[in-house]
């Protein structure tokens, strides 16, 4: 995908020659770094995004990050999809603060015995999920539909559909709740 003037001087991209980006329609990016590396790796972005100051990096062979329509992602956070065959899928209309960090990999193999033991996972974030500022989500989870993860949470467990998870380690406090996005 080649981007406008205006993406370009707004925005620091790098992009390997064998991976590719997919943008959708009224997509707005401000501030932005990209950075893919490595083969075959993918970055889709549907309708209505809105991402300012954040980094992306998808680093390692087929790895992908998809980010749903109507979804919007706040400043300092940090997304990553790296090492092999790893996506990482963020919903449709989805709200995540500022300072999200989320993270398919340990960024480094851990050996014992000679045997790999932290080897990464994708993640998926189902559609309409709130994350509050400061939240980290670890690799290997999913955040069911509907959910909300409380401010300074770190997610390293699964959370179902339409709950609240707050703290560190994320526990579900709340189920069946719903919220909006309207102040």
């Amino acid at each position: 995908m080649k981007f406008n003037i205006l993406h370009r001087v707004r925005n620091k991209i790098k992009v390997d020659k064998t991976s590719n980006i997919s943008i959708g329609k009224n997509f707005k990016m401000t501030g932005c770094k990209v950075v893919m590396k490595g083969d075959n790796n993918s970055l889709i972005f549907g309708d209505d995004i809105r991402l300012r100051n954040l980094l992306i990096e998808v680093i390692g062979e087929n790895c992908s990050i998809t980010v749903g329509s109507g979804s919007t992602i706040g400043e300092g956070s940090y997304i990553s999809a790296r090492e092999q065959n790893i996506s990482l899928i963020i919903g449709e209309r989805c709200g995540f603060s500022r300072n999200v960090k989320i993270m398919t990999s340990d960024g480094h193999p851990i050996y014992k015995d000679g045997v790999r033991i932290n080897e990464a996972k994708s993640i998926t974030i189902e559609d309409d999920v709130w994350v509050a500022d400061n939240v980290i989500i670890l690799k290997g989870v999913t955040i069911g539909s509907g959910s909300v993860v409380g401010i300074n949470s770190t997610v390293v467990k699964n959370i179902p559909k339409e709950s609240v998870a707050v703290g560190n380690p994320a526990k579900v406090v709340k189920e069946n709740i719903t919220w909006q996005d309207k102040f």
